[in-house]
């Protein structure tokens, strides 16, 4: 006679919970599976990370933890599913974004997401992956697209949205000359869109941003209609081509300071 093999009820409601939550568990997944309150859906998930079946990846947030992965820092194959988790509302962008839409071929050891969460540290380490992190208001979170892992649904930048972000914060791609780079890579694409790139920058209402764009896009592109809608929309004052370098030059034309090096190819 064979002997019936029984799962320990604890490792039962386990599996029931991850099976129900996917690649995060959150306390409201246990107290919606398990029908529990949830300070007893918070004090399992606790108790079963103490005996090594899950990994606190953030406040509340566990990730299952498979038997060849206990002893690694990592237990998720893919980190960005954290970020609807941590920091929504928030999309993956700039340099992260540039290399999802192969925008570029670098490779960036980081993931950049764009939160409207208060941000008390730009740069954060969950699960063995490293999160740069930039504030941005809520009224500004438009432009993505969704993205799939597994059943996590994660909002990254579009391609044009990515561009802008990048020329409103040069920090965001890398510094100028990568987002230079990558701008050059749009300009050669097929679902390159000037209007839309134009329409995006007028929502987030950063004169810096059309100044770039405008001086870049001359260096790039031969399309006097973009060139015209950023003159158009120059504001008063000078902004510098990048913030993280020291910007002598003054191109008139542009309203923008610029490193003495991007002098021989800039029009006076």
């Amino acid at each position: 006679m064979s002997k019936k093999t029984t799962i320990p009820e604890g490792r039962r409601r386990l599996a029931a919970v991850i099976r129900e939550a996917g690649a995060i568990v959150r306390i409201a997944d246990a107290e919606r599976t398990l029908d529990v309150s949830r300070t007893a859906a918070a004090k399992l998930l606790s108790r079963w990370s103490g005996q090594g079946w899950l990994r606190r990846v953030g406040p509340g947030a566990y990730a299952p933890v498979s038997l060849d992965s206990l002893f690694s820092e990592q237990v998720l194959d893919d980190p960005w599913v954290l970020v609807p988790t941590l920091y929504e509302p928030a999309y993956i962008g700039g340099r992260t974004a540039a290399e999802h839409w192969d925008l570029t071929e670098q490779i960036f050891r980081d993931i950049v997401v764009m939160t409207a969460r208060p941000v008390r540290a730009r740069s954060q380490e969950r699960d063995g992956a490293k999160f740069t992190l930039r504030h941005v208001r809520a009224n500004t979170m438009f432009g993505t697209r969704s993205v799939w892992c597994g059943r996590t649904r994660i909002a990254v930048s579009d391609v044009h949205r990515t561009i802008v972000d990048m020329l409103d914060n040069p920090e965001l791609g890398a510094g100028i000359q990568h987002v230079d780079d990558c701008l050059a890579s749009y300009f050669g694409r097929k679902d390159r869109d000037d209007e839309r790139l134009v329409a995006y920058a007028d929502r987030i209402g950063n004169g810096a941003i059309f100044k770039r764009l405008g001086f870049l896009a001359e260096r790039r592109s031969g399309n006097t209609v973009l060139l015209d809608a950023c003159q158009e929309r120059l504001t008063q004052g000078n902004a510098r081509l990048d913030p993280a370098l020291p910007c002598r030059r003054l191109v008139t034309r542009w309203r923008l300071f610029v490193p003495e090096s991007w002098i021989p190819t800039a029009p006076a």
